[in-house]
């Protein structure tokens, strides 16, 4: 049968290519000749939506089909050109349509999850379900933000999907996916480059096996997967505890500074709650979580037990962060290469592996860690607490930078966990600092849509209002459609204003409480001190940013609508 191979207007030049070469390749294997000319085509099949504009096509068996299919199951997609071709019908004909081009489309299910699950899980769910739509796929994306897990997917669901993508920065259980076709991904990719992730979950998901947690094709390991995944999944759930801790502490001090020291008041149970409870179970929340997300449930056990041990000797957050990483290595070796004859193998779960792996990472505490690290964290605290105007400056600026450096993603991830590391040591200026410049650049986008109102086109200040309320509630992030659009120009504004709001909040000596909730912390009266001063360092940072942004942006930029 000859057969006229074509590609749509949409495609993209290399999904196009690949497809097409795809078909061509193993056309001959099903009695395909493929000719050039559609004069003499019997078959024809189009990679895409609809037909070139510039071929008449009227008459003729035809089929479309994605190029992702094309691509994946090359196979399958040749046989159902054959089988289910369809007379094209012409919008210019008078004959009845009764026969239409046939489209494949494809079914997908997603989750998403950050560190936080607050802004990246649901801005990368957005931007999958656009791109799909765009592609006229189906699919559902199940969110696990701070909140919860919201629009959950069903075993039915998971059951009818083509593929499964995973767009995730801490540990997910996967085993509901267990025989799926499965691509992992982080949430930034997923944001950032959303077409060229859903391309590569098309072309390169493997089949995913729970029991053996490995892919059987070369399905890559996403961004941000190993230390950095076990260290934010650890972070993610200890957040909560942190936050709540950091407000209870803030509302003793409503009634005085020193009015918790007096027995039996608000004040002091306030402080027992927040400093005595919270907080206290901040470092092993961190530690028992980083070792879950390396070895499961059998690591959380001896990973809670560390970071207790963490707290007792000192160590504080740098020992909880040692333990849970000793726990869950610990535990999974023991899991994967502890061989034990097949009447105790259900011991191993539930007794021998939570002992040993207690018991060696306990001792390893006591013993090796615990000094050496509570040592180095006596002289840290001492060093930041003591540290001359210049020093602390510097720190600020840094941390101000790494906050804007990349909207979210690893480096402001990387500050801002060391700032809530520091809290557990009643240390709370660089916090105040990182807060303070993590507003600066959703804040500034807002402010240069209004002060260069000419440079933007409507879509981007309506971006920009949206960004102002991302930037109130410490969402740096909503600063993420400028700096894709503009990288060159957007990041090294933001990261100049940003370093030099935290340089005048450390200047200033700004503490804060709480590690999150953006300017709507100043409702809980102490939790932010001096106040006036750490807004002037988050105006400050905010007008620089949005002034030199609101220069250097190039008016040629804007799309004119006519």
């Amino acid at each position: 049968m000859n057969t006229l191979i074509l590609t749509d207007n949409q495609q993209g030049q290399a999904r196009a290519y690949l497809a097409k070469h795809t078909l061509e390749t193993i056309a001959a294997q099903h009695g395909l000749s493929l000719v050039t000319d559609v004069n003499s085509a019997e078959l024809v099949i189009i990679i895409g939506d609809s037909a070139p504009d510039n071929v008449n096509l009227h008459g003729k068996k035809t089929f479309a089909g994605s190029a992702e299919q094309a691509i994946r199951e090359a196979d399958t997609f040749i046989s159902h050109a054959k089988n289910q071709a369809s007379v094209y019908q012409s919008q210019y004909s008078h004959h009845s349509p009764d026969n239409t081009v046939q489209h494949n489309t494809m079914n997908i299910v997603a989750i998403t999850a950050c560190p936080t699950g607050v802004a990246h899980t649901f801005m990368a769910a957005k931007a999958l379900e656009t791109e799909a739509q765009k592609r006229g796929w189906q699919i559902k994306v199940e969110t696990r933000g701070s909140v919860g897990t919201n629009n959950a997917i069903t075993s039915a669901e998971i059951v009818a999907a083509d593929v499964v993508i995973v767009a995730a920065d801490i540990d997910v259980d996967l085993t509901p996916f267990s025989g799926k076709r499965l691509y992992r991904t982080s949430t930034g990719a997923a944001l950032k480059k959303t077409a060229q992730e859903l391309d590569k979950a098309l072309t390169t998901a493997g089949i995913y096996s729970a029991k053996r947690e490995i892919s059987v094709s070369n399905n890559p390991k996403p961004a941000g997967t190993g230390a950095y995944q076990h260290l934010m999944t650890g972070v993610s759930y200890m957040l909560p505890m942190v936050v709540a801790g950091g407000l209870c502490i803030a509302l003793s001090f409503v009634f005085g500074i020193e009015a918790f020291k007096e027995s039996g008041t608000l004040a002091a149970a306030l402080m027992q709650i927040g400093g005595g409870s919270a907080l206290s179970l901040m470092v092993p929340v961190l530690s028992g979580y980083i070792a879950y997300s390396i070895a499961g449930r059998t690591g959380l056990a001896p990973g809670l037990v560390g970071g207790m041990l963490a707290v007792s000797t000192g160590a504080g957050f740098l020992g909880g962060i040692i333990s849970g990483f000793l726990a869950g290595y610990i535990a999974m070796l023991l899991t994967t290469r502890l061989r034990l004859p097949q009447s105790m193998e259900a011991l191993k779960p539930i007794l021998i592996i939570p002992l040993v792996a207690t018991l060696v990472t306990g001792l390893t505490m006591i013993y090796v860690v615990g000094n050496p690290v509570a040592s180095m964290m006596e002289w840290l605290t001492h060093w930041l607490k003591s540290m001359g105007t210049t020093n602390a400056v510097i720190l600020g600026a840094i941390l101000g930078g790494m906050m804007c450096t990349d909207m979210g993603g690893p480096v402001n991830k990387a500050a801002y966990a060391f700032g809530v590391g520091l809290l557990s040591a009643q240390t709370y200026g660089p916090m105040a600092a990182i807060m303070a410049a993590g507003m600066v650049p959703p804040l500034a986008m807002w402010l240069a849509t209004v002060i260069a109102r000419n440079k933007f086109d409507q879509s981007e200040r309506e971006g920009g209002k949206a960004a102002l309320v991302l930037g109130l509630c410490f969402i740096s992030e909503g600063a993420i459609p400028f700096a894709a659009k503009d990288p060159v120009r957007v990041l090294p504004s933001c990261i100049l204003g940003g370093a030099v709001t935290g340089a005048l909040s450390m200047y200033f000596g700004v503490q804060l409480m709480a590690p999150h909730g953006g300017l709507f912390v100043l409702l809980i009266p102490g939790a932010i001190t001096p106040v006036m001063n750490y807004l002037g360092a988050i105006v400050i940072g905010t007008v620089l940013t949005a002034g030199v942004y609101g220069v250097v942006k190039k008016k040629a930029e804007v799309e004119v609508n006519g």
